[in-house]
């Protein structure tokens, strides 16, 4: 299988090496929509160089139906064989229109963002630990799919883990095939979830694999008359996903993150980092967290399992996981605001450009607390908490200069657009809470 591909080669070769019949051209939008054309392999030549034509109207990227065509140009590096239908490869794009890179496409935004940071000496490089749930649809709507997974504390069950076995170990096969160095999967911390973690690599091949991770994920999962989702919080009294991202700087084949003399590990400069994403946590938070159940994920107090591993407030710590950022060892530190709905591409870019911010002006974070902070965060009135709501997540996001130049003011626009139209929908809804609360009004 192939993963990752010299830009020397191109495709028309590698259809030939691979013996593949057809190529998936692939995009992705403002909200994390997934988009893509079959091209036959005899047809691949003029779309490598010219690209797949779309109809942006048709996708969310804020154009209307009188806009010019998209080009979506493949990106051979980025070249994944689907291991289920080995004739078929997946391919990321990037998005042009008239010629130009087209500013609102998240791809376009977050290597803009990447040159900067390589300008400056340094390659960004992540490693994310996606969570989904397995589901299936009965006459009471989405529930889990393994009906023996009632444990009130199913986190690392062997039971629950192994009757799963016939797909995580699919998975695990397809990622080892594809080069991406699988190298633990377990049973989450709710009935139904799971989570599978690969080796990290540059960030802008970390953001095209979670794509086509969902992707197989959901398609092996259909495959078994299932439902995948990466939804941030399916069920009130449950654990959300997360989709926690760890993340260092590199420079000339080092960590530049690494110092063995500090206490937990970290250089001066990843402490720099690390601050700078602290002061715009709540600016990047509607990129990291982006839909409405996102917030019922953070604002959850616990669970069923007696508790809800989403931050609530803008803090850090060392090997604890009750902060919104965790220093587990030496050299890296997670940030566990990000959630499964979370576009990647924008998800890392918010946080690179935070990042980079507290590198150019030697950000500091306050010390740090050792603290449960699900327990103990009230205690600390000096402390901000990330928004609690889409829609105040979206007013920290317009009131960030940074991270909205990091978008652009096209894709700034359209994001907000967007996001306030979801805002609005959930609002008017009447939800069957409501009626049973108010119903004798």
């Amino acid at each position: 299988m192939v993963s990752m591909l010299s830009r020397d080669r191109s495709l028309v070769k590698l259809a030939d090496e691979l013996n593949l019949d057809f190529f998936l051209v692939s995009y992705t939008d403002l909200l994390g929509g997934t988009r893509s054309k079959l091209v036959p392999a005899a047809k691949i030549a003029a779309v490598e160089s010219d690209g797949a034509f779309f109809a942006p109207f048709a996708s969310n990227l804020g154009l209307g139906p009188d806009a010019h065509d998209i080009a979506a140009i493949p990106d051979p590096n980025s070249l994944i064989v689907l291991p289920w239908q080995t004739n078929v490869g997946w391919l990321a794009s990037d998005i042009y229109m008239d010629g130009e890179p087209f500013a609102a496409a998240p791809r376009n935004i977050f290597k803009q963002i990447l040159q900067r940071c390589e300008s400056l000496g340094y390659s960004y490089k992540t490693g994310v630990e996606a969570e989904f749930f397995l589901l299936k649809k009965g006459e009471q709507g989405y529930q889990i799919a393994d009906s023996m997974d009632t444990a009130v504390r199913p986190c690392y069950d062997q039971l629950n883990l192994m009757r799963q076995f016939d797909l995580i170990s699919t998975l695990v096969g397809y990622m080892e095939s594809l080069g991406w160095e699988p190298y633990q999967c377990d049973h989450e911390d709710a009935n139904g979830q799971f989570e599978l973690n690969w080796t990290y690599s540059d960030a802008l091949t970390t953001a095209d694999r979670h794509v086509f991770f969902k992707y197989m994920v959901k398609t092996l999962a259909e495959q078994r008359g299932l439902t995948a989702t990466f939804m941030p919080k399916p069920f009130s009294h449950l654990t959300g996903n997360g989709a926690h991202l760890h993340m260092s700087l590199w420079n000339d084949g080092e960590n530049a993150f690494a110092d063995a003399k500090d206490e937990l590990g970290l250089a001066a400069i990843g402490y720099e980092f690390l601050a700078g994403i602290l002061a715009h946590a709540r600016g990047v938070s509607a990129l990291c967290t982006p839909t409405v159940t996102s917030y019922k994920r953070l604002a959850a107090s616990t669970s069923v399992s007696g508790s809800c591993w989403a931050p609530r407030y803008i803090s850090y710590g060392g090997n604890n996981r009750t902060h919104m950022i965790r220093i587990p060892e030496g050299g890296r530190f997670e940030c566990r605001l990000v959630d499964g709905a979370a576009n990647l591409y924008l998800a890392q870019a918010g946080l690179l450009a935070a990042g980079l911010d507290g590198i150019a002006n030697h950000l500091q974070p306050r010390e740090r607390l050792d603290e449960n902070m699900f327990v103990r965060g009230s205690e600390f009135s000096d402390l901000q908490t990330l928004p609690t709501s889409l829609l105040e997540a979206l007013h920290c996001l317009e009131q960030d200069p940074l991270i909205m130049a990091t978008l652009g003011e096209q894709a700034a626009k359209t994001f907000l657009d967007f996001k306030y139209q979801e805002w609005n929908a959930y609002s008017m809804a009447v939800t069957p809470w409501e009626m049973e609360q108010y119903v004798n009004c």
